[in-house]
This record gives structure tokens, sequence and C-alpha cells, in this order.
């Protein structure tokens, strides 16, 4: 960790580069900032204890496959990038509803602020209850706080079945309020798939209950996801047109262009501009970016 600190040094734009999958999200890096790239690596993994130590610059491939030899998974998104990279967008994964949020997800952020110098909030273990705040800030901050070097992550368990179902005639929004906990309910306008995990009978009953909504078959994973993901109500999500795909129940919707821009509440923007000022007060960390 103190080469990556060294090679972000304490003055000049600054930007962080893991994949570059997600490389449009928040606007262009200034073309001044120089780029450096974080370590790679899993540090450390403990299977019993749920809890993997992973440097940012990791991809999240090889996280997944290491985590999977123990039967375990994590929050994270599969759609290719570093795992730096995915926290700092923020993008949960399309499972989040049975694999859990990024936000909670996270237990230990190790990041280099604009000063240069090596900064940790959270704490190693599930257990710890304390120091959340910090890591909960930096997800979806877009490196314009501080630029991950390393984290914490908390695990959990591959369920012993898991199955896409797809109706064309089901309510979407009916979904959560027939099964206890499905994994991911998407819909395309369309149709529906639902992602239903756990044990075998688990999956059979829950199964029976989404059949009182409409009629099911099995299918090969959930939809195509387009390259832009926007935040919209239900209410808004009702007036889309267009190819899309909604994560129904989480608020995200895949589009293929990018949300437009909406007026914030001032106090937001008060907040936002407070946070940047403390974190970064001369505005070097990758310059260009905005959350908005």
């Amino acid at each position: 960790m103190n080469e990556f600190a060294e090679l972000v040094g304490n003055s000049g734009p600054v930007t962080v580069a893991g994949g570059k999958t997600r490389w449009h999200v928040g606007g262009d890096v200034h073309p001044e900032a120089r780029e450096v790239r974080a370590p790679v690596g899993v540090v450390s993994y403990d299977p019993a204890e749920m809890t993997v130590r992973v440097n940012a610059g990791t991809s999240t491939a090889e996280l997944t496959s290491v985590l999977a030899e123990s039967g375990q998974r994590c929050a994270l998104p599969e759609r290719g990038g570093t795992v730096g990279g995915s926290l700092a967008v923020g993008e949960n994964h399309v499972e989040v509803l049975g694999r859990g949020w990024l936000t909670t997800s996270v237990l230990q952020v190790t990041y280099i602020s604009a000063e240069g110098k090596i900064v940790r909030g959270g704490g190693p273990t599930v257990k710890n209850v304390s120091g959340f705040d910090l890591p909960r800030l930096i997800v979806g901050s877009l490196g314009t706080l501080g630029l991950i070097g390393e984290v914490i992550l908390r695990t959990n368990p591959i369920p012993p079945q898991s199955q896409w179902f797809e109706s064309n005639d089901a309510d979407p929004f009916s979904v959560t309020s027939q099964v206890l906990r499905p994994s991911a309910v998407l819909w395309n306008g369309a149709s529906t798939r639902v992602l239903l995990e756990g044990h075998e009978l688990d999956v059979a009953t829950s199964l029976r209950s989404l059949s009182e909504i409409g009629a099911w078959n099995e299918v090969q994973g959930g939809f195509d996801l387009p390259k832009h993901r926007w935040s919209l109500t239900p209410t808004q999500l009702n007036t889309c047109t267009g190819t899309f795909v909604a994560s129904v129940a989480v608020g995200t919707v895949w589009r293929d262009g990018p949300q437009p821009a909406h007026a914030l509440p001032p106090s937001v923007i008060d907040i936002s501009k407070r946070l940047k000022s403390n974190f970064d007060p001369t505005g070097r960390l990758n310059p260009g970016r905005s959350v908005f």
C-alpha cells in the first residue's frame, strides 16, 4: 500500500484506472490527470469468517474464482472490471436481493487521500459494528473522495440450487409479495425473469407461490443488460419506452443511453460540496468526475 500511496502522491491531478469497463460513468477525467493503478491480488481469505481481504486492482473475475473454490460469493457485480472500480462506481450485482448491497458488504476500506496518506475505515470482521460510515461513503463516490487501495468484503455461501424462471403474464411488481426472498426480479416491459435460490425445497415452494400470479418456465440466466444504469421510481419506470431492463424492488434500470441530468435538492448539493471540500480541497482526485 505504501507504493500505491507514493504513486498517488500529494500534488497534481491524478486518477486511478481499473479495467475501464465503466470509465464513462461520471463524466470524462481531466486530460492532464496522471493515471495510476491500484495493487492487485487477494491478500487473505477466511471462508470460516466469511470475509476476504483483496486489493482494489484485482479483477472481479479473479475474486469470483477464488471465492467459488470454497463455495462462496460476494456482492460485487460480475460484469468485468476490478474490485476497486466496481466499488467506486457503486454498481450492485444484478442479484442484489440475494447477495446483498455493496454498501453493507464492505467491512473495511483502505484508500489514499488527497494528501497522499493511507487512510483506513471500518473493521476487519463482520462482528465490528462501528466505523462503517466511511466505507459506505467511499462506495459510489467515483474516486473523488479517495483512491481505493484495498478492501475487506463480506462473503456468503453459494446456494445449493439456483434457477431463473420467466413469465410473460405475471405482474413483476407482485413477485416480492409472493416470494419471501427472490434473489433477482427483472422486467423488460414484456416479460419477467425471477431468480430463485436456496435448498431444493425452498425453490420448489417459492415456484408454487409464483404460479399464483402467472405461468413460469425455466430459463438460462437473466436478461442481457444495456450499458447505462439509471435510478428510477416505479412510477417513472411505467413511462419508460424503448429498450430497458428494470431490477424490480431495487430502483435500478439499465438503458442504452445515459440518464438525463435532473435537478437535485439544494441540501444534497451542499452536503456533496462540503464532503468534497473536506476530503479533497484542491480537487486533484479524479478531476472531471461527478457523482451527479
